[in-house]
């Protein structure tokens, strides 16, 4: 099964609701757990367990375990062999952009099957241009994995690069969702090369404008909770373009952990608010 169609499916069963697997040294501080390899693999652990029928997939911050080197990585790769185990889809958080065999390598490192590292889709950055991103978005289409591309981000950093317009008057945000949108053309229900969205983009979407319909890919959109956006912001950002909507959060429902029964009512809270304000159910 093609990534758009498995990550469709499971935004419909268990709501449109991506989790953060984010071991920061703050909130391992808030679970009372260790700033170590073995404090994040408890953490990760226990995120997925948490989600297991909750949530529709994960979003795991690569930095988090990184920073632990050889033996955070080994972490990493048992909270991946958790989530698989409970089928649960997995996005990585790695902001990968390059060219040639080195966005090949990072490619291989995600999105290829039986590789250590293997999610289900990863993050990618444009900015060395689209076309850059072939090869992971190659590697994808093989394999049925998918890609969520920088769009147009919740950082405030971000519109200075994503607003800029070429000589035609373009904006670098709309030429980014026209080309993402060329992978998915025909596809149902969605396509498998989606956007990372903020939700606290406001108006950005409508002034620069962006055909988020038209894309017909998933829409990950970071922003909601902890940074401020609620029913209100995603609406006027997303427009009709709802249906698609991967909402994510982190801080705000992994502050209700280390206990996994608490952590699992928060995310289904949290995704019941989510089907309710994208899909009105």
């Amino acid at each position: 099964m093609r990534f758009g169609q498995q990550l469709a499916l499971a935004m419909d069963e268990f709501g449109p609701l991506s989790v953060g697997v984010d071991p920061s040294p703050e909130m391992l501080g808030h679970w009372g757990l260790p700033d170590s390899a073995e404090g994040v693999l408890t953490f990760g652990q226990a995120v997925i367990e948490a989600c297991d029928r909750s949530a529709a997939a994960v979003k795991i911050q690569i930095a988090f375990f990184e920073r632990h080197g050889a033996r955070g990585i080994a972490a990493l790769e048992q909270v991946l062999a958790a989530a698989k185990g409970y089928n649960l889809i997995t996005i990585m958080d790695a902001k990968r952009g390059d060219i040639d065999s080195t966005m090949s390598g990072y490619a291989d490192a995600y999105l290829k099957p039986g590789a250590p590292l293997e999610v289900d889709a990863m993050t990618l950055s444009p900015y060395l241009g689209f076309g850059s991103l072939e090869p992971a978005l190659n590697l994808a289409a093989q394999n049925g994995k998918g890609a969520f591309v920088l769009c147009l981000t919740s950082n405030p950093e971000g519109a200075s690069i994503q607003h800029s317009r070429d000589a035609h008057g373009v904006a670098v945000a709309a030429s980014i969702a026209a080309a993402a949108s060329q992978w998915n053309q025909g596809v149902v229900p969605m396509g498998d090369v989606g956007l990372v969205i903020g939700a606290t983009t406001g108006d950005a979407v409508r002034s620069l404008p962006l055909s988020l319909t038209g894309v017909n890919g998933p829409l990950l959109s970071p922003g909601i909770g902890a940074q401020g956006a609620g029913p209100e912001q995603l609406i006027q950002v997303f427009g009709t373009a709802t249906r698609n909507v991967l909402a994510h959060q982190s801080r705000a429902v992994l502050h209700a952990g280390p206990f996994v029964e608490k952590l699992r009512g928060a995310i289904r809270a949290a995704a019941g608010e989510a089907q309710f304000a994208l899909r009105g159910e």
